[in-house]
This record gives structure tokens, sequence and C-alpha cells, in this order.
């Protein structure tokens, strides 16, 4: 199949990722400025900067004028549709367009290039600080439904060691039984479908949740994805109450509308069911309000009033640069100050519902600067947290269970005003390794 390219700005470098069990000088969310030290893929201490660590014979970093905080995490992805707006130039629209644009395209799918697009976006992720996905691989029409399938299992393979992948079969009510046991069998983790969108979404989601249950598997659906519609949410906490396997829901854009009585019933059920709920605001951003000429309504999951009820909450990025969502950055980042902007949280919460809370949901173990967490950290060039998020900046240093995995340097010369002269505005030293034990 013939297909743009899509470029990309990562390089991969031929040397292993570097073990560290000391990182000196960063700062916390919390402003406290702490050194660190990790034994194997575990956090073992937080302490004060200047205060001995565990004596290490590994190697150190200095993480200063960096903030350091759990890596993200990107709970609700599609890898397989990545960067692939070049090439089927769809149309601007709602989601029933984006739908129909990704069918035609999909026909055509080529592993080579689905594997070569979804790479290229994880590695953006990845040097962001993203070390974990869940991606939602669709299972296509035709003759052969397990192509996304096959070029995702693939990817995970290839990036295993330097983040983690979980993988997600989507797929329709058209779509039977026995394919989604085949994706199953191929190595896909999760059930997921959008029940929402079809002609009987409780049949539909029933059916999604008896696969999953004779799979025993975990399931994470697109629910309740537009402003008004289908309410599938409250059956689906009803139909896993007390089950033991993962539950998520993604997008739950239809609850920004609900009036305060019957988003707390709701979210009653939710937290019941122990479902974790995923918001997805670039992506419902741009789908939302194209048929509205004015006061263009902007509904995000409102997880902010949903954590406040007990519910698991986390956001992520879905669609990047696809038929759902022509823009992207690849970065955690990016979510965390839409949510801010766009769903009112406060930058300290915004961050956690895309690192700590995007693990949660994901079924991941505890990770950040805490003792006795995995030591999956992101360390970003700025101040303070909230300057992290203001200004996202490219340079960064990204661990994955203990090892350094990713790392950006930035470096930028503008040129010297002909009227104020400027103190010396040289780059600051990059994060450099030194030996320890002494």
């Amino acid at each position: 199949m013939a297909s743009l390219p899509h470029s990309s700005e990562v390089l991969v470098s031929a040397a292993p990722p570097v073990s560290i069990t000391a990182i000196h000088n960063a700062r916390l969310a919390s402003g406290a400025l702490v050194d660190i030290a990790i034994d194997g893929e575990t956090v073992v201490a937080v302490v004060p900067a200047g205060t001995p660590l565990p004596e290490t014979g590994g190697e150190a970093l200095d993480l200063t004028g960096y903030v350091i905080t759990a890596a993200g995490a990107e709970p609700h992805a599609h890898l397989d549709k990545s960067q692939s707006w070049d090439a089927i130039r769809p149309p601007f629209g709602d989601l029933e367009r984006a739908i129909e644009s990704w069918h035609a395209f999909a026909m055509t799918l080529d592993e080579e290039d689905t594997l070569d697009r979804a790479r290229s976006t994880a590695l953006r992720m990845l040097a962001s600080g993203i070390t974990a996905v869940r991606t939602h691989v669709d299972l296509l029409r035709g003759d052969d439904g397990l192509v996304g399938v096959r070029a995702l299992v693939r990817l995970r393979e290839e990036l295993r060691g330097l983040m983690d992948i979980e993988l997600v079969a989507l797929g329709g009510p058209t779509v039977p039984d026995a394919v989604f046991d085949a994706a199953l069998d191929a190595g896909i983790d999760l059930v997921g479908g959008a029940p929402h969108l079809a002609d009987d979404p409780i049949a539909d989601l029933m059916r999604l949740v008896a696969i999953a249950r004779r799979r025993d598997v975990g399931i994470d659906l697109h629910t309740d994805e537009s402003l008004a519609g289908a309410d599938t949410l409250a059956a689906y906490a009803r139909a896993v109450a007390g089950w033991h396997r993962p539950r998520t829901a993604g997008h739950c854009v239809r609850l920004s509308m609900m009036p305060t009585e019957d988003l707390a019933a709701l979210a009653a059920e939710v937290r019941a069911a122990d479902i974790g709920v995923i918001a997805l605001p670039i992506t419902n951003l741009y789908l939302q309000g194209w048929e509205d000429d004015h006061a263009v309504p902007r509904g995000i999951a409102p997880i902010g009033r949903l954590q406040a009820a007990g519910v698991r909450v986390a956001a992520g990025a879905d669609n990047v640069r696809d038929p759902f969502n022509p823009v992207g950055r690849c970065d955690h980042l990016e979510t965390a100050s839409l949510l801010v902007a766009a769903g009112h949280l406060a930058p300290e919460d915004a961050v956690d519902a895309v690192t700590s809370g995007a693990r949660d949901v994901m079924g991941l173990p505890v990770a950040g600067p805490i003792p006795g967490a995995r030591a999956d950290l992101v360390a970003i060039r700025a101040a303070s947290l909230g300057e992290a998020v203001a200004f996202a900046s490219a340079d960064r240093v990204v661990l994955h269970r203990g090892r350094v995995v990713s790392r950006t340097t930035v470096t930028t010369q503008t040129a010297r005003p002909s009227r104020t002269p400027l103190a010396d505005a040289s780059a600051p030293a990059l994060p450099t390794l030194v030996p320890t034990g002494k």
C-alpha cells in the first residue's frame, strides 16, 4: 500500500540503556530538592539533597535544574491509526466522518506500514517521558482482520525493555467472536469496543463483557463518546461489578452534561464496580461541535468531580495525527495542560492524571520518586511543576525500571538585542553520569 512517509525526530542509539543507582539534586513536585537511591527497578530512598545515600558502585545522574515525577503513562492510544492523516487526507468533521474515512483506508492497510507508524509514535512518546502505553488496535473488516494486531504485537516485543505496552482488541458489533478469540490468541491483552455506536448498544456491551469473562481478561471500552446519546456506562458498571479483572471506560463525554445529582448516582455505580474512567481531552475537543455555529459545546469527562466521588480517574491523548485528531505531540504534558485549561484541574492534579492515575487504571505498579515505587521516572528541565506543565520543555531524561532509556537535550541560540545587554545566557550543563561509591 502506498502511503506518505511519517517523520520521526527520535534517533535510536546503538547503546543499551544505562542503569542508574543514584540521582542528585532533582526537584520534586512539592519543590523539595532531593537525592534518590535506586536498586535495580526500585526506588529505595528519597532524601534531602546532600544527604548520604546507600553506597553503590553504579552510575549517578545529576539532575540540577530538573523537576522529577513519575514517568508518563498513556492509558488510551491508537498506535495502529497514528500518523495516518497525511495518507488519508480525511475530511474535517465529527466522529462518524472520522470512522468512515478510517474504515475506507483500513481496507488496504499494510502490516509493515502500520508497524512503522506505530513505532514512530511510540518512540516520540518515550522521548517525552511516557514509559507505559495501552493502545487499542482495530479488528479490521475484510479477509484479514488481524493486520494491525500482528503489527502491534511485533512492536510490543521490539520495544520490550524500553516501555511497557498493553494491547486492546477494538471490535465493533459485526466482528465475530472468533476474530476476538484469534486476536487474544495472537497476544492481545484486553477486550475493547465502542458499544455506544452500535445499533443495539446494550447487546453489544453484554457481548463484549461475555467475551472478556469467557477468556478471563480485562476489558477497556469506549463509552458514551458524545454529549448526548446512548447511556452505556451504567449498564457496563452493573455488568462488571465484583469482577477481578481490570475494567476501564474511555471518553465518557456524556457525563459532562449530566446534572449534579444524576452524575453522583452514576459515579456511585462506577465506583462500586471499580471502573477506571479515562478522559481524552484533545480528541474529544476536536470531534465535538462541528454542527454548531455558535455556543459550540466542549465536553470532557468530568474527572475532577468523578475523583471527588471516589472514582479512579486518568487521562490520555487518544489519537495522534489520524482521522480522529489531526494534531497531537505524543506528550503527556500536553494532555495535562489541556486538563488545566479545559478541565479546570490544578496542575498537580493534571500531572497525577497522566502519571500515577494512568498507571493505576492500567493495573501497573506504583512508580515515581517514592521509596518502594518502581523507578519509572521523567525529569523535565523546569524550576517547578507548574513551569514544567506550562512550558513543557523537551529537555528531558527518562528512566524505565531504573535505566535511562531516552534523553533529549535542547540548545537555543538567540540573537542579542541591540540596546539591552544580556547576562550570560549560556545553556546550563547537561545531565552527566558521574561515578559513585567513594
